[in-house]
């Protein structure tokens, strides 16, 4: 009590209310992967809230390059398949909210190396809020490098024991299954019933390095999810990045509005685009039955005839003319190469050279393109439900049964057959959780494991995770009492305050019993914790047993026929 030596009127405020436990966040990912901005080599992990903050920070993605042929035909020519960009993005499409980056390096890196990942990971391990790890741009690492980064993220989270870490099974595979009569046959879709003998199903081959790579420690802080997943997320570029290949000008005629654009006749796929003077277009494609390399044209309607091409054609090729053009009987015309004729004009162009030249053409390519969906590994779609489980359910709910967003579907169909061996492993107990699609359902997420499948007290992602969220959250709540005298007084508001936090956990369904000591309970003291030489010591020891709620992974329902009985 103060001492007062002045007269006069003093008021004091005196706390009658018990501390008590605040949740602490069950759900704030760190992204760690290469962004467009923001790294100097001396990176921080920043706080974002929107895929706004991300590109006001980080910038936009990697704007990828594209090798299209006449034929349509699309392939990718980047070099490294930076994807942190389109993660944050399917990360928030998912429900995500506040995350932090860490970038590992920019887009001028020409090698993703280990090392980055390492500093990444030390970074992160001096940031308190973060309770998930994601590790997306990791997939492109070599196995051998990646598996043994999962390692030190899965021991950082035993270390500091407040996240966890959402593993990537890197690069597809396929479900194989075999038969003693008949040699392995590769499929995505199991089906026993077709099958005249019961076959061998086998995992697929990334998973088996998966188990192999992963190891055996710290297995009960993160879980793996399977397979990747096909995005409805277009590849972001650039005009100018994207090639046209195979490509020849074979020449033009203004007066007869004729305009031909063929490719060479060494690769399979070949088309051409011929405008005649009535301002309609003829597609044509490659006639690969034919051994000479002819174009077939099909006239687009009945407005235009092939008698009017040919006349187009021969009015305006002549002696000039670099191939020779004949009506078919079905309606449609032939171009055929003449002997010795040589291109006017050869080299692969970019798209953006024919915006103004070729309306057709560019329309064409760039309705192609916007096809070219992103396969992405599911960590950051998880992630984001995650988040939004926690907030709309809680973390004691299982991030299962849930349907993921902006998918097309997994690259690879799972059926029950080649889950079971997902789910349950019986040696090395590395469950991996399936990412599924079903009729009428779309694509759910079906499994609710940890990595450590075989263990009774960490199977399950929401008990890890509730428990990792109490004891953090009680551990802090704690702080008030360093110092503090170890007695009863003291014992009593540390039990009281945490006695309170789980009687709420309890309410709301995070904790199963039908009474409060069914459910959880809370002792501390002398005689019951603690001894003599303890407090002597300055050691108050408290001892927290809680009932975590479990999902119910399998539901069992048995039927039996009754006998008539009147």
């Amino acid at each position: 009590m103060a001492t007062y030596n002045t007269p006069g009127i003093y008021v004091e405020e005196i706390s009658n209310l018990a501390p008590s436990v605040a949740q602490v966040a069950t759900a704030v990912p760190a992204f760690l992967g290469y962004t467009e901005n923001g790294y100097n080599g001396n990176t921080v992990a920043t706080r974002i809230d929107t895929l706004l903050d991300y590109t006001t920070k980080f910038g936009g993605p990697n704007q990828s390059l594209f090798s299209v042929d006449m034929g349509l035909n699309v392939s990718r020519t980047d070099k490294i398949n930076f994807l942190m960009y389109y993660a944050v993005q399917m990360y928030f499409l998912n429900g995500g909210g506040s995350c932090y980056i860490i970038s590992v390096g920019d887009y001028t890196t020409t090698v993703m190396s280990k090392t980055d990942f390492e500093n990444g990971l030390a970074l992160l391990e001096k940031q308190d809020e973060p309770t998930i790890i994601v590790m997306v741009d990791a997939v492109n690492l070599a196995k051998t490098d990646y598996y043994p980064v999962c390692q030190e993220a899965l021991a950082q989270c035993d270390t500091l024991r407040d996240r966890f870490l959402i593993v990537d099974v890197i690069k597809d595979g396929s479900i194989s299954v075999s038969s003693p009569s008949t040699a392995a046959v590769a499929t995505t879709q199991l089906s026993p019933s077709s099958q005249v003998a019961a076959p061998t199903v086998n995992p697929p081959q990334d998973v088996l390095d998966f188990r192999s790579n992963i190891g055996m420690e710290y297995l009960c802080y993160g879980a793996a999810y399977y397979p990747y997943l096909q995005t409805n997320i277009s590849y972001q570029y650039l005009d100018e990045n994207v090639t046209i290949v195979n490509f020849v000008l074979l020449g033009s005629e203004t007066g007869n509005g004729i305009t031909v654009y063929y490719a060479d006749m060494n690769p399979v796929n070949k088309s051409a685009n011929v405008s005649i003077s009535t301002g309609t277009t003829a597609s044509c494609s490659f006639d690969t039955t034919t051994v000479s390399g002819t174009l077939k044209i099909t006239l687009p309607s009945t407005t235009t005839t092939a008698a009017q091409l040919v006349t187009a054609w021969q009015s305006w090729g002549g002696a000039r003319s670099k191939f020779n053009i004949t009506q078919n009987g079905d309606g449609s015309a032939t171009i055929t190469p003449t002997t010795g004729s040589t291109p006017l004009a050869t080299a692969a162009q970019t798209l953006d050279t024919f915006k103004t030249t070729n309306t057709l053409l560019y329309n064409q390519v760039k309705t192609k393109l916007s096809s070219q969906y992103i396969t992405l590994p599911p960590s950051s779609a998880m992630a984001g439900i995650y988040v939004s489980v926690d907030r709309d359910r809680g973390v004691w709910k299982a991030p299962a049964n849930v349907s993921v967003a902006s998918v097309i579907g997994p690259a690879i169909q799972i059926n029950n057959d080649a889950q079971s061996l997902l789910n349950v492993d019986t040696v090395g107990g590395k469950s991996i959780n399936a990412i599924r699609a079903f009729t009428g359902k779309g694509t759910l997420v079906w499994g609710a494991r940890t990595m450590a499948g075989n263990s009774n007290d960490w199977r399950y992602i929401s008990v890890r995770r509730l428990l990792l969220t109490i004891e953090e959250s009680c551990q802090r709540a704690s702080s008030f009492a360093v110092f503090e005298s170890n007695d009863a007084v003291t014992w009593l508001k540390v039990r009281s305050m945490i006695e309170s936090y789980l009687y709420r956990l309890w309410e709301q369904g995070a904790l199963v019993g039908a009474t409060q000591p069914s459910a959880y309970f809370v002792n501390v003291g002398l005689g019951k914790t603690m001894v003599p030489q303890d407090v002597l010591e300055g050691r108050m020891i408290v001892e927290v047993g809680v009932a975590p709620a479990r999902p119910a992974e399998f539901i069992i329902l048995r039927f039996t026929q009754m006998i008539q009985q009147s």
